[in-house]
């Protein structure tokens, strides 16, 4: 098939590939950019069309390749490979949170709420909160390790109570 003749059995299918276009990604931005990305690849591989099969399935089948290949990369991209022990990442659960003057007061509310608790239960808390482990906290205190849990169950309870007061009543979960 010669060049002219290429071109034109091509634009006879301008009107079906935009709408095919549209119908795959549903969006007439997405559907022009996979239009010309596909009119691209027709002209230059109209060398591999075969003279006397359906240019519109030949062109039909590029407009879906390329659709499914920008499908995959999206996908590829929003996927998050974690090759850290025990997938440390994938497993923190950390979420990056903006840190504005609300979250500040908060923070100093919390924290003036801590220091308003009673040694016996702050100790342990607060060197809990920092990341010791039970019996590390245990045997820095030289307390039983059932009394340090229990400790650090009523610092929670009591910051609890606290807040509810200030701030009106917690929705129990």
């Amino acid at each position: 098939m010669s060049q002219p003749e290429f071109f034109v059995q091509f634009n006879q299918q301008t009107t079906v590939l935009h709408s095919f276009a549209y119908n795959l990604t549903k969006n007439s931005e997405d559907a022009k950019d996979l239009y010309q990305e596909t009119a691209f690849r027709a002209i230059t591989n109209r060398d591999k069309f075969r003279q006397g099969t359906n240019l519109k399935a030949w062109l039909f089948t590029i407009m879906k390749n390329i659709f499914i290949n920008n499908y995959r990369k999206k996908v590829k991209a929003n996927t998050i490979m974690d090759h850290t022990d025990n997938q440390y990442y994938l497993n923190s659960g950390a979420h990056s949170i903006e840190n504005s003057a609300e979250s500040d007061i908060l923070i100093k509310e919390l924290t003036e709420m801590i220091d308003e608790l009673d040694s016996s239960t702050r100790i342990p808390f607060l060197m809990h909160y920092q990341g010791f482990k039970y019996q590390e906290i245990a045997d820095q205190l030289g307390l039983p390790l059932g009394t340090v849990k229990s400790r650090i169950f009523f610092a929670r309870k009591d910051l609890k109570a606290q807040i509810a007061r200030q701030y009106g009543k917690l929705r129990e979960k």
